[in-house]
Formats: structure tokens, sequence, C-alpha cells
């Protein structure tokens, strides 16, 4: 007979209790602990049967090496955040805020696929048939091999993919399916864990390519238990600014390509644009002539994006200076006006410094450092820095300039954006010949670097 068992499991991390605790054990926050029901069915000789599985174990020279076959969307952005393209039977995760544009992301890639000849299933349990189609017509996205579904109940959304056979599906979103046979409601650790793990065999024993949605918390993460991402070959996170028409795509896992990879989109009336070029369109609204802003050259993945980083320094009358960042680590500021006290004789204990990375973008390599020690030193001096000079480079705690990777491709792309002069890393100067037309200037301290861009 089936017995009623009562557990408490985590909203984040997943872990499972038998009762409530205030604080989880598996990821330490605070009042995370939801009560489920699950229904346990005793079953003659359970535990003792094994999966009876069809294949046998290969030796691993045996095993074909060849490539997989990537479908390649007509949005060349997203191929590249892919690796190249979506893989037939791969599970891809999408987060991102409400309402930044995943919705209709996915709906555009699903009519780029369909006019393919692809076959594609795009389930909705957020919003009906109609509403779907309405994005649609705005977007231009009307393909007659491309399937609308409002649903959440998973008996019927196995129904139609048996009738549809897709070759591309999406689920939208997959906090809002739930399965008959699990007892707790949408959205719960069980009906996610068992959901994805359903749609993970769909994908691998079909080869369809699914793409499942998922909300994100107030921090920002997927909401969830982490296994979800465990279970997935690739995350994608949609992010960008309300107030920005900005959209960055960027891959914090992926089983078929790099994880450094971006894809940037500007929202317009007509949907999501690519930007081939985000550099020159960051770099559209710069001042020229002002303290306190510089031009930094920053790897995202494989691609050089030249980006805007703006520094204001200012006189405080509290004990207790404000550091304030967007787009860079907080962390990060504080060692870099700690260098620039220490190393350069600063006297920062008595201003406030705030830096802001213009467009909205967030850069995370250490590369920025010796630009936002000379954004900072610009507005603390008041000296304007030139305006067709670009600085990267990485500080050490001694005051040295550290050598970057792919130095030359960040110089070839401030050349071909009309830039005339780098300051970068001396160390980075070996083994490649700079290109002529842009004047190189090797650095090995942080003062040999303000003494060039300030000079």
């Amino acid at each position: 007979m089936a017995k009623l068992k009562t557990k408490f499991a985590c909203t984040d991390c997943g872990t499972e209790s038998p009762k409530w605790l205030g604080k989880c054990p598996g990821c330490g926050a605070w009042n995370t602990m939801v009560e489920e029901k699950e229904t346990v069915v005793k079953t003659q000789g359970q535990g003792s049967s094994l999966i009876q599985t069809k294949e046998k174990p290969l030796s691993i020279i045996h095993i074909d090496s060849g490539q997989e076959p990537r479908i390649e969307t007509a949005l060349q952005e997203l191929n590249r955040v892919l690796g190249g393209g979506v893989v037939p039977g791969s599970l891809i995760l999408v987060g991102g805020d409400p309402g930044i544009g995943k919705s209709t992301l996915l709906l555009q890639t699903s009519h780029a696929l369909a006019v393919k000849g692809l076959t594609v299933l795009y389930i909705s349990g957020e919003e009906s048939v109609k509403q779907t189609r309405l994005r649609a017509d705005r977007l231009g996205a009307l393909t007659d091999t491309l399937y609308v579904l409002c649903e959440t109940n998973m008996e019927q959304i196995n129904e139609a993919i048996e009738s549809v056979q897709p070759d591309f599906l999406v689920i939208d979103s997959i906090q809002t399916v739930y399965e008959p046979s699990v007892s707790s409601a949408p959205g719960s650790v069980s009906q996610v864990r068992e959901c994805t793990a359903h749609f993970m065999r769909v994908a691998k024993v079909r080869g369809i390519a699914t793409v499942l949605v998922g909300h994100v918390t107030k921090e920002g993460a997927i909401a969830g238990p982490r296994l979800l991402e465990h279970m997935v070959d690739c995350v994608l996170y949609f992010e960008g600014e309300r107030h920005h028409s900005y959209r960055l795509l960027r891959a914090v896992k992926n089983r078929f390509g790099s994880t450094n990879e971006i894809g940037i989109f500007e929202m317009g009336e007509a949907g999501l644009r690519e930007v081939s070029n985000p550099s020159e369109l960051f770099l559209s609204e710069r001042p020229l002539g002002v303290s306190g802003s510089t031009v930094v050259a920053s790897m995202e993945g494989t691609r050089p994006v030249l980006v805007e980083l703006q520094a204001l320094v200012a006189t405080t009358n509290f004990p207790s200076p404000r550091r304030m960042s967007t787009g860079i680590d907080h962390n990060r500021l504080s060692l870099i006006i700690a260098v620039l006290e220490k190393r350069m004789g600063m006297f920062l204990q008595t201003q406030d410094a705030y830096l802001n990375v213009a467009g909205g973008v967030k850069l995370d390599e250490p590369a920025v450092d010796l630009a936002v020690a000379v954004c900072i030193a610009s507005s603390f001096r008041d000296a304007p820095t030139r305006p067709f000079d670009v600085v990267f480079g990485e500080i050490g705690l001694t005051g040295e300039v550290r050598a970057v990777s792919r130095a030359e491709q960040r110089v070839k792309e401030a050349q071909k954006l009309g830039f005339k002069r780098i300051i970068m890393p001396e160390k980075s100067l070996k083994g490649w010949s700079p290109p002529t037309g842009i004047e190189i200037i090797g650095v090995e301290t942080v003062a040999q670097a303000l003494a060039a861009a300030l000079g």
C-alpha cells in the first residue's frame, strides 16, 4: 500500500531533512526548508533489482570520436555562446531576470530553426497560445513548422511530443511544469528535479535539442535545487540592466564549448538585434577631454571588447570614505585604491571613490586593474587622459604591472577602432610583433603607467 511521507527540502540546494530546520545543513541558507509530501510505494524485492540496460560497456578506444553535428541558428551571437550551434540531444537551461527577454530570444531562435526546415515545439506554461501569437506577430516569427502549446501537465506534454516529433523543444518554464505522480506543488524541489530528469531522458533518447527556461532568485541565481544546473549540458544567463537596451547572454556551463563566451544583443521594438561590434557601441557616447574616463581592452571569451571606465573621486566629511563600483568587483576596487595610497602616495583616505563601467557591462578579469588605477588617479588629480589611449594590465600588491593573456588581440581591436596609443604590461610584448601605425608603451610599474597616461 502507498504510504504518505513528509519531508523538508531546501529550495536553494535541494538538501532533504526529515524535520524542519531553520538553517539548511547543505548550503547554510536560512528559512529555505519547505515541507513536501511524497508517496512511497513498497514493492516486492525493492532494492535487490537492478536497472536493465541494453547497452554494454565499450572500450574507450573503440568509441567513435566524431564531432557532434550542430544546428546553426540565424543568431550568430547565440551560436558563439553555444560553441558553434545547437547540439542535437542536448539539454540547455536559460535563466534571467523577469522581463529581460528570455521568451523573446527563444521565440526568435525557434522561428530561425523552423525556417531552416526543422520541426519546433514551443510549450509555454505562463502564456496562452494567443499571447504567444501576439509576440510572434511583433517579432515576425510565423512559420508552419513552429508549433505552440500552452500546457503544464507532464503527461499532456509527452503526448504532444509524441504527435509532433519535434527536432527542437522549448519549455517555458520548468518551474510551471508538474508531474501528476508527484504530490508536491509545481516549482517545488521534487517537481523541478523530476521534470528536469524526464526532459533529460527525452533529449538523450530521442535526440531532441531541449531548452528549459528557469526562474531566478533575488540574488540572480537560478531558482530550485543546485542539482538542476548539474543535470543539464549547458547553462546560459541572460543579463542586462532594465534602463539599458543591451542584453548579454553568458555561458557559465557548456559541455560542448567554452564557458567564457558572451553574446551581445540590443532590445528593440522588433525583438532582439545582434550587436556585431560591441566595442563601437559601448564607446559611442564617450566624452572626450574629461578627467576620470579611460578605455580598457577586456577579453570576453575569445572576443576583445573595448569598454569605457568612469571614476569620480570627491572629498568627504565622514570619517569612513565610500567605495562604490558598478560592473567591477567592489573588493578589487578597494585593493587598487590601497595600492595607489601605499605605492603612489595618493592620500585617498578622505576621498569617496565611485567607479562605473559604461553600458552596464560586468568585467571580471584582472586585466582591467591598470585602467581602474588610471581612472582613479585621473579623477583625483583632475587630469584628463588622452582621448585615443587604451589601457590594460594586471596590478600586483607591490605596485608592479603583470602580463595578461591575448595582448595581441586587444591591440588589434583597439587599432581597428582608431586608437593611437596602447599602455600595457612590458612582459606582454614578448612573442609577437606589434602592428604598425599604433604606439605601444610597455610599463612595469603603476608609476610608469600613470606617468605615461597623465604626464
